[in-house]
Order: structure tokens, then sequence, then C-alpha cells
């Protein structure tokens, strides 16, 4: 099985919801980690502050929209693809992008 990189973006933030409704959303992503068992690599975490640097050298504190990331293993692509279309980060508002990792040596 490769590995996926799940990339997160969007969603509501905690600032948007209730604690009941964030304990919901919990509840949602461990039931969908759950499912997976021993393909979880690496549940991930949710990320903050961005700073970018150009192929210049120049840094700047803006970039891509991620709010997040998982490594899962799949037997493919489209295997991926499909269960992350019951990913509970759609349910609040996000998407979800999946980047094939492979190893270089």
């Amino acid at each position: 099985m490769a590995k996926y990189l799940i990339v997160y973006a969007g969603g509501a933030t905690p600032e948007n919801v209730t604690a009941e409704q964030r304990d919901a959303i919990m509840k949602a992503w461990m039931d969908w980690f759950g499912a997976l068992g021993d393909q979880v690599v690496d549940m991930g975490s949710p990320t903050a502050a961005v700073k970018t640097v150009d192929p210049g050298g120049v840094i700047s504190d803006d970039g891509p929209g991620i709010t997040g990331y998982s490594v899962i293993r799949f037997e493919s692509l489209d295997v991926a693809a499909q269960a992350c279309r019951t990913h509970p980060h759609l349910a609040a508002r996000g998407s979800i992008s999946i980047h094939e990792a492979f190893d270089v040596g």
C-alpha cells in the first residue's frame, strides 16, 4: 500500500462552533480514522501560522489555505479518493486534496 498525504483546506474553525458541535466533530473524525485502523500512519494535526519562501528567497506571511493534514495508507489514489468522500471535514464545508507520497530511494 502507498502512503497518501491528505491535505485539508477551509472548513469550520473552533471559533465558529459551540462546545457540543466541536465534540461531535471530533467524534466524527475519530470514528473516520478508527474505521481505517492500521492504515493510519499519522492522524496529523491542524495547521496555524504560515510563511512562504519564494525561489528568490523572499519570505512572506501568506501561503496556501491549508488547515491540516493526515498521512494514510491506501491501495491506490482512487481508493483514497473514495474513502475521503465520507470524511467529516467535508461536512464542515472544507475541501480535501490527496497526494500520493513515494519513496525516493
